[in-house]
């Protein structure tokens, strides 16, 4: 088969295209045809060597396809099943051996292409605005990047939850986008936070901030007291440390990191929300924007353009 093989962390020039041995799947673990892999800024992360893997690596950790055959003690699963996965590395690849208990069943009505477009950042989505703070009819809430793959579904989901939903942007097109899904209010980034107390006048009751050091400053001052920042991504660059005390003197704010490894910690957690965001798709209620479709040889250029920002929704790399 073909993969993308990491041999030495760097720019986009160190993903590589090449043959690599055929995955094998051990006890538990299913072996599975990949249809499409996710494309996710962790990926960035793992390429540059900012989360450090061991050498020499195939990237990825997200995709959707056909189960061809199964380990031994595999229950539940079968061949010619249609099936989704997060965070199990090596989805970079046409084949993929994935733990069942990282498996979930892709529904009637819901393709492959947009099962790998929205598990990992659906269920992100899901446990921020669900457990990190459950949105409630009437909060306002702060969602940064709300174009991107990740902003545009916490934009639906936080309107499913009844709230009101104020979104930053970069450019006229992105901000189309976030208006399409549901954005109550639309911003520019410079000045944010002085704009979003003029519409709320307190400030938000939450941010979802996974852009990091350019925004940090701006989304703690955008929150009223007790509000709760969610940091779950950082792709401006990481935050400064903090004295904790800015916190008080900011209102009693609340301050989180999550990961998405956290709230699927058991396999009931993960069904819950695959369910949940699988159960939205096919319905409708959840619509699932995918900017662009990559050969897989062509991964370099999936993450040209996503750190360049030149990218909306979701990138597929398709074997």
């Amino acid at each position: 088969m073909h993969a993308i093989v990491v041999r030495a962390t760097g720019g986009p020039e160190a993903l590589t295209y090449t043959e690599h041995p055929d995955p094998v799947p051990n006890p538990g673990e299913a072996l599975v045809d990949v249809a499409a892999a996710g494309v996710n800024f962790i990926d960035v992360y793992h390429r540059m060597g900012r989360y450090p893997l061991s050498l020499p690596f195939v990237l990825g950790g997200e995709g959707a396809g056909t189960v061809t055959a199964v380990g031994e003690d595999v229950e539940g699963v079968s061949a010619g099943d249609t099936v989704a996965w997060s965070n199990v590395m090596g989805s970079y690849a046409e084949k993929v051996a994935v733990p069942v208990s990282r498996l979930v069943r892709v529904p009637e009505g819901v393709s492959a292409e947009v099962a790998a477009a929205v598990t990992l950042q659906g269920l992100t989505a899901h446990y921020l605005t669900h457990s990190v703070y459950e949105v409630k009819p009437g909060d306002d809430v702060l969602v940064h990047a709300a174009a991107g793959g990740v902003g545009l579904l916490l934009v639906q989901m936080a309107k499913l939850r009844g709230a009101r939903v104020i979104g930053t942007v970069s450019t006229e097109e992105k901000e189309k986008l976030a208006r399409q899904a549901g954005a109550d209010e639309v911003l520019r980034y410079e000045g944010f936070s002085e704009a979003v107390r003029d519409l709320t006048g307190s400030g938000v009751h939450v941010v979802y901030d996974g852009v990091g050091a350019a925004t940090f400053d701006g989304s703690l001052a955008a929150l009223r007291p007790r509000g709760m920042m969610a940091l779950y991504g950082q792709s401006s660059g990481p935050v400064p440390p903090l004295d904790p005390q800015v916190l008080n003197q900011r209102g009693s704010l609340f301050l989180t990191r999550p990961a998405l490894a956290h709230y699927v910690a058991t396999r009931e957690e993960l069904t819950w929300r695959a369910s949940d965001l699988f159960d939205w798709v096919a319905s409708g209620k959840l619509k699932v924007h995918i900017s662009g479709r990559y050969p897989l040889a062509e991964a370099a250029r999936a993450h040209e353009d996503l750190e360049a920002r030149r990218t909306t929704g979701k990138l597929l790399l398709l074997p």
